[in-house]
């Protein structure tokens, strides 16, 4: 069974993931999924890992609409929670998706480029 932190880090992503998708219209945010949340012991800090879609400019920019709606994001997470005081938000961008893609277009070119071999010939 999960311990308290992991449960509450997972209700924490749903949180922000919903109110990510229904209730912020900050044009600066763009394509934002939560990948991650990481909380402390005492459950005062909150660290949001999310994988941003676009350019630096647009990642910058979503980052951006992101702290500026901390708060918000902050009061979902204490009422969703039910708690007096919600965690500390911070959010972090999270590299690791677009990563996995460009080593798999590399993989991709990398077997594409390969020879046929001798034994998959069909002349005699």
């Amino acid at each position: 069974m999960p311990g308290r932190e992991e449960r509450v880090a997972a209700v924490i992503r749903e949180i922000v993931s919903e109110t990510l998708r229904e209730k912020i219209k900050d044009p600066r945010i763009g394509f934002v999924s939560v990948v991650a949340v990481e909380v402390t012991k005492d459950l005062s800090l909150a660290k949001v890992h999310v994988s941003i879609l676009g350019s630096p400019q647009e990642k910058e920019a979503t980052m951006e609409g992101l702290r500026s709606a901390q708060g918000l994001i902050r009061s979902e997470v204490a009422r969703g929670l039910g708690l007096r005081r919600a965690p500390e938000l911070t959010f972090v961008l999270d590299e690791g998706i677009e990563h996995s893609v460009r080593v798999s277009e590399i993989l991709r070119k990398v077997s594409g480029d390969k020879p046929a071999s001798e034994g998959d010939s069909t002349s005699p």
